[in-house]
């Protein structure tokens, strides 16, 4: 799914600027405008790049430069953007991805689900070293149906159950979506009753072939869970058209990382393809 860079740069200072609001802009003590930082991130998610290939590359593209504000003699040092990942909190990179997915229609029509990334590693010697034993990192994503759209993640690093992970992103949500489904991992009728306080339908597949759960499993089929497949789409698309392995050592900047992958997806989304 390759898009013209050039667009894809645009297009991602808009979204930037939209999320960063009054604090979009170059910073009172000087260098480059925040935004182009975040597009820096997206363009080094898009090419694979390395943060030192990324200023390599960028020295070879004035065009781009002349849109992110970077003369193309005075490139910034590769710790620059190393750094800017951890300038902002969790917080603006959720806004980044919410204001992506608001480049898309909205149907309100969601799917509850999860994926998981696997944290590229340096070596045996690195694990052992760093007491690092885990390898992947559970992402809970709420996906529009129409668009494929990721409206939100919430991610972890300690297998936080379904039925735990699952309430959050639908409550950050909820005013925005008509009716929610999602799998029987995410069953729980803690959840069933607290969701029903914000006006939405939630459709979540029952376990077990007792007739009140095959009635129920066969009503939510007619309201829509088929459309549950959709999440998986989103999470294929962006694991092929981008890579699927976290590179960052720290956990909290591999969230930011996912969330970078998911809004990218977004934004591509808008783009025509080549």
């Amino acid at each position: 799914m390759a898009v013209p860079l050039l667009d894809l740069v645009e297009k991602a200072l808009r979204v930037a600027k939209q999320a960063l609001g009054n604090h979009a802009g170059k910073p009172e003590s000087g260098g480059l405008p925040r935004e182009a930082h975040i597009v820096a991130h997206w363009i080094r998610k898009e090419e694979e790049h390395t943060f030192t290939e990324l200023v390599d590359r960028l020295g070879l593209m004035p065009a781009v430069c002349d849109r992110l504000g970077i003369h193309p003699e005075a490139l910034p040092d590769p710790t620059t953007s190393y750094h800017s990942l951890d300038r902002y909190a969790m917080y603006v990179w959720r806004a980044l991805l919410r204001a992506s997915a608001q480049q898309l229609r909205q149907s309100g029509h969601a799917v509850l689900d999860s994926t998981f990334f696997e944290r590229k590693q340096a070596s045996q010697y690195y694990l052992q070293r760093r007491n690092r034993r885990v390898t992947t990192i559970k992402a809970t994503t709420l996906t529009d149906t129409e668009s494929l759209a990721v409206l939100d993640v919430h991610c972890c690093i300690e297998r936080e159950h379904d039925t735990k992970a699952g309430p959050r992103v639908v409550r950050r949500n909820a005013d925005d979506l008509r009716d929610v489904v999602a799998d029987n991992g995410f069953q729980d009728w803690h959840t069933e009753y607290e969701l029903s306080a914000y006006e939405l339908d939630y459709h979540v597949h029952h376990r077990g072939s007792k007739p009140m759960a095959m009635a129920h499993n066969a009503l939510n089929r007619t309201k829509g869970y088929t459309q549950r497949w959709m999440a998986e789409t989103s999470y294929s698309t962006t694991k092929r058209t981008q890579a699927s392995a976290l590179r960052s050592r720290f956990w909290y900047r591999q969230f930011r990382e996912i969330v970078l992958m998911f809004a990218l997806h977004n934004i591509k989304k808008t783009i025509e393809k080549l």
